[in-house]
């Protein structure tokens, strides 16, 4: 069984990998993609793989984009922190969804699910395409919860400088203040506008607000001063530049 993984955090796709062998699932991993860019690329120069393991949030967008590039045959099994009612829309054009972190349970029924379906079912472009123009569409929220003490505070969306993820704990620093935000950093980059944040890298989340200077970075790539840097380095992934500077320039 021929398997693709398109995952762009090395520890879910490990964890997967591991989950699989739980499961007594035998496969040959193909290869493990981080972005759309390189996905789409990979179909179009590999035949088509057995089964495909695909999250949502990529390194540089959303998988959704994939579909509307180019024509995937394979059998899929999303992988996503999304909330159930987003899932829904595409449920009947994919073998199955797993909410991360993902359950044995729930990756052994999927794979039964595979195991029944002789053909993988028709990929319908203009679902993706309503899909992303809602989670596209900027959020309304203006208040976050986090941990101050023994307890939670709110404090407004507009005073978040930028969020960070660090040992598994999403960190959101103000102009004066750090906090614990009790959300995974998927998920609270999710709720916000993302015109006024971008997430530069798989960590890090900025907003337009505190982006004081941008600076050339080697590979192509640029680094970010921001207000209240606290000891953190801001660099801009590569395949997120262009796109980047884009949004800087909206």
């Amino acid at each position: 069984m021929q398997v693709l993984i398109i995952e762009d955090e090395p520890r879910a796709a490990s964890q997967l990998q591991n989950m699989l062998k739980t499961c007594e699932f035998e496969y040959q991993l193909l290869d493990i993609i981080d972005t759309v860019e390189d996905a789409v690329i990979w179909f179009q120069k590999n035949t088509t793989p057995d089964l495909v393991f695909m999250d949502i949030q990529l390194a540089d967008g959303l998988s959704f984009e994939i579909f509307q590039k180019i024509d995937v045959e394979a059998p899929i099994i999303f992988t996503t922190a999304f909330d159930q009612y987003a899932i829904q829309a595409f449920k009947v054009n994919s073998i199955d969804y797993l909410l991360k972190p993902i359950q044995r349970e729930d990756l052994t029924s999927a794979l039964k699910k595979f195991k029944k379906t002789n053909q993988p079912p028709a990929v319908d472009p203009s679902i993706f395409k309503q899909l992303l123009t809602s989670i596209q569409t900027p959020q309304t929220r203006t208040g976050l919860l986090v941990k101050e003490g023994n307890g939670f505070v709110q404090i407004k969306v507009t005073d978040l400088l930028y969020a960070y993820s660090e040992d598994s704990i999403t960190f959101g620093v103000t102009s004066d203040r750090r906090y614990i935000i009790d959300e995974t950093i998927d998920q609270l980059f999710n709720s916000l506008d993302q015109n006024e944040f971008y997430r530069i890298n798989r960590g890090h989340i900025v907003s337009k607000q505190a982006i004081i200077k941008i600076d050339p970075y080697f590979n192509h790539r640029v680094k970010l001063t921001l207000t209240n840097p606290r000891d953190q380095e801001f660099i801009v992934s590569r395949p997120k530049t262009s796109d980047f500077k884009t949004w800087m320039n909206t």
